[in-house]
C-alpha cells in the first residue's frame, strides 16, 4: 500500500511537470548550500582577498632579504630549509587553491558567456599570481594544475612558466580591450576590490605584470636582444602615477571587523608583527645612513667622541648610537641629524622607541633626532642594541595599545601588490643596463618622488591612550604635511635632485628600490637580490664549491668594489662583523636561490615528480639552493 502511494505521487509529480522544462524538474534536486554552480562575478571577491596569502609568506621572505630579523621564521633568516614545514607555502596554497579552481571557474564561465571584462580581469590576477609564485619557488606543476582527476603533476620548467604568465596578461588586455555587450550593473565594481571595475586601470595593471615579469631577466645574456623591446612597450602601456596602483581594499576595523580576517594581517589587531619580528639592522642602516665602515679585516672601525668627564677632564669614548665609524659614501641619505639630507620614510616604515606624545609629529628638528636600531638575523639585538618592533616597543603588539594601528602595520591597511614607483625603479635598472642612463636617472628621481607620495597616502593621525598606567602613541609618528614638506626637502636635496649624473649608479636604484618595496615588495627585492647574486663573487657557473662560497663563508664584494650593488648587505656567513655564522651543513656553503614547495602539497604527494627535477632533485637536501632560471645568466643545464 505504501509502495502504491509512492508511485502515485512520483507520476504525479513526472505529470505536473511535463508541461514545464526538464531543467525546472531538475532544479528539485540541487543543494543550495553547496551550489555545482556559481555566478562568475561571484568568484571575484574571494580571488582578490585570497592575497592575503602574500602577506603570510613576507614573514619568511623579509628575513631572506634582510628587511627584517625573526625569532619565528629562523630557517629563513638563516637561508635554510626545515624538513616538513610548510613555512613560506602559503603563496603555493593561494594560488592552487585559494584561487585555483574559483579563479579558472570564473574564466571559463566567462569566457563561455562572452563576459570579456571579467574574463580579462580574471587573466589579469592569473598572471600577476603565477609570475608571483614562479619567483618564489622557480618550477611548478603549470600545464597539468587542474587535470580533472589528476593526484600527481609533473612539474614545468621556469623557461616555459614565464611566458606563459605574459601570454595571460596579453590575453587579458585583448579581453578588457574588446567591446563587451553584458550588462553588469554593479556586479562587478561592487566584488573588484583592487580597481572597481575599471577596465582602464586594469589594462594598465596586465601591462605591469609583463615589466615586472621582464624586469626579473634583466641579468640574461640574452635581455637585450629578447626582451628589452617587449619590457618597454610594457612600460609605456602600464602606470602612470600612484592612482594606478594595485592594492587590494581591506575593511579593518579590529574587534568590529564582521570577521577577524576582514583586518590587515599586519594590523595590530590579529598581531603577527609583534614582538617575535624587527627591523634588521641591514634595513636601518640603508634607510637612516648609518652603514658602517669596515677594515681590511672585515671588522667594524670604532667611532668616538671627546667628552668632558666628571672631573672636568676632556675623555674619549664609543658614540653612544653610532659605535662605529660610519662609510663617507651613503646611498639613502646621511646620519639623522644632518638637516636638508634627512630621508622621512623610516618614521613610517621603521619602530623608533623615541617620540611617544603628539606634540612632535610637525617638528622636523625633533623628528630628525629620532634613533632607530635594528636587530640581527634570528634575534632582537642587533650590533647597537636591542631593537623595537615595527610599533617601537619591545613588548607585544595589541589592539588596546594600538587602536587601528600605523601605516601599512594598520587594521585597514591595504594589502600591495604592485606600485607606479616599483615599476619606474624597474624602467630605472633597464634603462641604465641597457639603454640611457640619462633616462635611467630621470626615472629613478620619478620612482623616488611617486615612493614619497605613495606613503604618505597611509599615514595616520596620532593620538595617546593610557593602558595600565602606560603610555602608549598610537598611530604615526608624524602628520602628513610635515612628512610631505621634509620628503620635498629630501628629494631636493644631495641623495636625489642634487646626485650628479656622473656619480649615479646600479647601487642608488636597486637600494632605493629596497626602501620603496619595504616590506610589502619583499618578493620582487629577493628577486633582485638573487639574479645579482647578493654580491658574491659569482662565476657565472652553476652552484658549487669555489663558486663564490664554501663550507664555511660566502666570498660576497665589499662595499668598496665598484661592481657591488648592495651596499652594506652581508649574508650571514660573509667574512665582516657581526655576520661570520655558517649556515646549515645540508646547503653545502651555498645561500637559498628558491623556497621549497609547499610540503603538504608536494611532499606528501608528489615525490617522483619532485624528484625527477634537474639539476638538483626537488628531494635533495639543498634543493632550496638550485638557482632558478631568471637568475641563471645562460640557458639552465639539465
Amino acid at each position: 500500500m505504501k509502495k502504491n502511494k509512492l508511485l502515485y505521487i512520483i507520476a504525479t509529480i513526472l505529470m505536473a511537470v511535463s508541461t514545464s522544462s526538464c531543467d525546472d524538474y531538475l532544479d528539485v534536486n540541487k543543494n543550495t548550500d553547496a551550489p555545482d554552480y556559481v555566478e562568475g562575478y561571484l568568484y571575484l571577491s574571494g580571488i582578490q582577498q585570497a592575497y592575503f596569502g602574500i602577506y603570510y609568506d613576507l614573514r619568511a621572505l623579509c628575513p631572506l632579504t634582510q628587511m627584517m630579523g625573526t625569532s619565528s621564521y629562523t630557517n629563513f633568516a638563516n637561508n635554510y630549509y626545515t624538513a616538513a614545514s610548510d613555512g613560506g607555502g602559503e603563496a603555493w596554497r593561494m594560488v592552487y587553491w585559494n584561487q585555483g579552481m574559483n579563479l579558472e571557474n570564473m574564466i571559463n564561465q566567462s569566457e563561455a558567456a562572452e563576459n570579456w571584462t571579467l574574463a580579462g580581469i580574471g587573466y589579469a590576477i592569473k598572471a600577476y599570481s603565477w609570475d608571483f609564485l614562479t619567483k618564489l619557488h622557480s618550477e611548478v606543476p603549470m600545464k597539468q594544475a587542474y587535470v580533472p582527476g589528476l593526484l600527481s603533476h609533473e612539474y614545468d620548467y621556469q623557461d616555459e612558466v614565464y611566458p606563459q604568465v605574459r601570454a595571460w596578461a596579453k590575453k587579458a588586455i585583448e579581453y578588457l580591450e574588446k567591446e563587451d555587450k553584458t550588462n553588469y550593473g554593479t556586479r562587478i565594481s561592487q566584488n573588484d576590490w583592487i580597481y572597481g571595475g575599471d577596465k582602464d586601470k586594469w589594462i594598465k595593471f596586465a601591462y605591469a605584470v609583463i615589466a615586472r615579469n621582464l624586469a626579473s631577466l634583466s641579468n640574461k645574456n640574452d635581455f637585450k636582444q629578447n626582451y628589452y623591446d617587449e619590457f618597454i612597450d610594457a612600460c609605456n602601456h602600464a602606470f602612470t602615477s600612484n592612482d594606478d596602483n594595485a592594492l587590494v581594499t581591506v575593511t579593518g576595523g579590529g574587534a568590529d571587523a564582521a570577521q577577524s580576517a576582514y583586518n590587515n594581517f599586519f594590523g595590530p589587531y590579529r598581531g603577527n608583527l609583534s614582538n617575535v619580528y624587527w627591523q634588521h639592522d641591514f634595513a636601518v642602516q640603508t634607510m637612516t645612513g648609518t652603514m658602517p665602515v669596515y677594515d681590511a679585516e672585515g671588522n667594524k672601525t670604532t667611532h668616538t667622541i671627546i667628552v668632558e668627564g666628571e672631573d672636568g677632564k676632556q675623555v674619549e669614548q664609543t658614540h653612544p648610537k653610532y659605535p662605529h665609524m660610519l662609510a663617507e659614501k651613503q646611498i639613502i641619505c646621511d646620519t639623522l641629524e644632518e638637516v636638508g639630507h634627512f630621508d622621512p620614510r623610516p618614521l613610517l616604515k621603521l619602530g623608533t622607541a623615541d617620540g611617544n606624545d603628539v606634540a612632535t609629529v610637525s617638528d622636523p628638528k625633533v623628528l630628525r633626532k629620532y634613533y632607530f636600531k635594528g636587530s640581527s638575523f634570528t634575534g632582537s639585538t642587533g650590533p647597537i642594541g636591542q631593537a623595537e618592533n615595527f610599533w617601537g616597543r619591545t613588548e607585544a603588539i595589541t589592539d588596546a595599545k594600538d587602536g587601528q594601528g600605523r601605516w601599512l602595520y594598520a587594521n585597514d591597511a591595504p594589502y600591495v601588490l604592485t606600485t607606479y614607483a616599483e615599476l619606474l625603479f624597474d624602467y630605472a635598472e633597464i634603462e641604465f643596463k641597457y639603454g640611457s642612463k640619462a633616462n635611467a636617472y630621470e626615472a629613478w628621481k620619478k620612482a623616488i618622488a611617486a615612493d614619497m607620495e605613495f606613503a604618505a597616502q597611509f599615514i595616520k593621525p596620532g593620538s595617546l591612550v593610557t593602558v595600565s598606567g602606560k603610555v602608549y602613541h598610537q598611530g604615526d609618528k608624524v602628520d602628513k604635511a610635515t612628512f610631505n614638506a621634509m620628503a620635498q626637502e629630501y628629494l631636493n636635496g644631495p641623495f636625489v635632485a642634487g646626485l650628479p649624473l656622473s656619480e649615479f649608479s646600479l647601487s642608488h636604484i636597486m637600494m632605493q628600490k629596497f626602501v620603496a618595496l619595504f616590506p610589502w615588495g619583499a618578493s620582487e627585492v629577493w628577486v633582485d637580490l638573487r639574479k645579482y647574486h647578493f654580491d658574491i663573487a659569482y662565476t657565472g657557473e652553476y652552484p658549487s664549491f669555489g663558486n663564490g662560497w664554501d663550507k664555511t663563508l660566502v666570498n660576497q664584494k665589499r662595499d668598496e668594489d665598484a661592481t657591488k650593488v648592495y651596499k652594506g648587505f652581508y649574508l650571514a656567513p660573509a667574512n665582516v662583523q657581526n655576520r661570520r655564522s655558517t649556515y646549515n651543513e645540508k646547503n653545502n656553503g651555498s645561500p637559498c636561490y628558491r623556497i621549497r614547495p609547499r610540503y603538504n602539497s608536494e611532499y606528501m604527494w608528489n615525490k617522483k615528480n619532485l624528484d625527477a627535477l634537474k639539476p638538483i632533485s626537488g628531494l635533495a637536501d639543498n634543493y632550496q639552493c638550485s638557482m632558478p632560471w631568471f637568475a641563471y645568466p645562460g640557458d639552465m643545464p639539465k
